[in-house]
C-alpha cells in the first residue's frame, strides 16, 4: 500500500536532486524513495539512535537528528 506526501524542494535542492537521479539512471521520485527507504533501515538497524554518520549527505537531510543535550532525571 502506497501512500502519498508533497515535499516542497527549493529550486537548488531541486537541482541537485535532478542531476544525481540522472547520474544514478534513476528518476527524482524513485531516487527520493530511495533515500527514505535507507533511512528507515539505518533507522531500524539502530533502533532510533542517530549518530549523525551517514554514507549519503541526503539521508541527513530527511533523517530527525536529536535536538539539545541529555535530559536530566528528576530526583
Amino acid at each position: 500500500m502506497r501512500k502519498s506526501m508533497t515535499i516542497d524542494f527549493t529550486s537548488e535542492e531541486l537541482t541537485l536532486l535532478e542531476k544525481r537521479a540522472k547520474k544514478n539512471l534513476m528518476s527524482v521520485r524513485e531516487l527520493v524513495d530511495d533515500i527514505v527507504r535507507r533511512s528507515m533501515v539505518y533507522y531500524k538497524k539502530n533502533k532510533g539512535k542517530s549518530t549523525d554518520k551517514f554514507d549519503d549527505a541526503l539521508i541527513g537531510v530527511f533523517s530527525r537528528a536529536r535536538q539539545g543535550g541529555k535530559r536530566r532525571s528528576k530526583k
